[in-house]
Parts: structure tokens; C-alpha cells; sequence
């Protein structure tokens, strides 16, 4: 695979990913719901490994958690940009992680029950080693500053709140694989103009909200 249709394919799924945070996350959020929650344990690990399964590259869902956490850096309604955003870039940078020994065919996890249990390890992991890295990037990169003693009295309720992504992935994992049979890729002269539209409304659609909001 060329470098170009890589990229474009790491910025069609970063958006999505990064508009759904923006624009799911955000009406979850409003209902009082465990939001960062039902986001990784739903739609990252959706994303991650659909763009795993369909591209094999290494490398990529590191990609995908950068364009996703700019976009989220500019949602235009509710939440903390910074630390979602620092979040959602740990989250792909731990499910390259995560994943680094596990092949492109997926041969390790033939079984439903090797499925079900790297759905649980990979939403809890990715979730909460998201939620510590905050915990530790925010306060540094606002100018508070970090306190080792802050991020261990919080420490308990974040491996706690791992449960409900972990659930989650339980049934995502094995759901997004059933799909492996099925081509998701693009011929040239459609995969080019439907990327990068995908990834363009994405992309001005919340920054246009945002525009209009600030």
C-alpha cells in the first residue's frame, strides 16, 4: 500500500472517530452517562480495529488518535477539549500497544472466547491507560503541574471505571470481526474523493460549529 492512500486512509478514520467523539460523546454527555466509557469501549475500539483488519499496517491507529484528538481539540460544545483529546491520542498509541503481536489475519483469535477476552483486555487497557495519561498531561500542559500524589488518589476510581468499556468490548470485538470476510476497500478512482469528502465534512462540520460558537 502507498504512503498517499495510507494517509488517506488514516484521516478518514481519525475524523470519524474524532466526530463521533464530538458529536456522540457530546450528546452523551448531556444525559449524565459514563461518556469516555461508552466512546472507547464502542467507537474507538470500532474504529481501531476496523482500520487494522482492513489496511494491515502498523502504525496507523497511532495516526488515527492524533487527527482524532486535533479534531476534538475544537469541539464546539461540551466537555474538556484537552484532556479528551490527549485521551483519545493515548488511546491509539496503547492500541498499537496492545496489539503489536497480534497478526493481520487474526489467526490468535480464531476462537469466541479469545475474541470476547481481547475485547475485555483491549477496551479496559486502552480506557483506562487513556484516563491515566490525562491524569498526568493535563496538569503539565495547563501549568498546574503534576503531582504523583494526585494521580494516586485517583487511582482506585480509574481502574474501577475500566469495568464498563471492558463489557463493552466483550461484544464489540467479536461483532467488528464477524465483518472480517467482507472487502471494505475502495478502488482508486472511488477511494480518493470518498476519503478525503468523508474526512473534509468531518472536519468542517464541527469546526464550523465551533467557529460559530466562540
Amino acid at each position: 500500500m502507498n504512503n498517499v492512500k495510507l494517509l488517506a486512509g488514516i484521516l478518514v478514520f481519525g475524523s470519524l472517530w474524532g466526530f463521533s467523539e464530538c458529536i456522540i460523546g457530546s450528546s452523551l454527555h448531556e444525559t449524565g452517562l459514563p461518556t469516555g466509557a461508552i466512546m472507547t469501549g464502542f467507537f474507538a475500539i470500532t474504529f481501531l480495529v476496523i482500520s487494522r483488519m482492513t489496511y494491515h499496517q502498523p502504525g496507523m491507529q497511532l495516526g488515527m488518535g492524533v487527527v482524532a484528538g486535533a479534531l476534538r481539540l475544537f469541539n464546539p460544545f461540551v466537555g474538556c477539549h484537552l484532556c479528551s483529546a490527549l485521551a483519545i491520542m493515548a488511546e491509539g498509541a496503547i492500541f498499537e500497544v496492545f496489539w503489536y503481536k497480534i497478526s493481520f489475519d487474526f489467526r490468535e483469535l480464531k476462537t469466541l472466547t479469545m475474541q470476547i477476552s481481547m475485547g475485555i483486555l483491549s477496551a479496559y487497557f486502552v480506557y483506562i491507560g487513556g484516563y491515566i495519561v490525562t491524569q498526568i498531561l493535563t496538569p503539565i500542559i495547563s501549568g498546574s503541574g503534576f503531582f504523583v500524589e494526585n494521580l494516586t488518589a485517583v487511582m482506585p476510581n480509574i481502574l474501577s471505571s475500566g469495568l464498563l468499556p471492558a463489557l463493552i468490548g466483550a461484544v464489540v470485538l467479536p461483532a467488528v470481526l464477524l465483518t472480517k470476510k467482507i472487502d471494505l476497500r475502495l478502488k482508486d478512482h472511488l477511494y480518493y474523493p470518498t476519503t478525503i469528502g468523508v474526512s473534509a465534512f468531518c472536519w468542517l462540520f464541527v469546526v464550523g460549529n465551533w467557529l460559530l460558537l466562540t
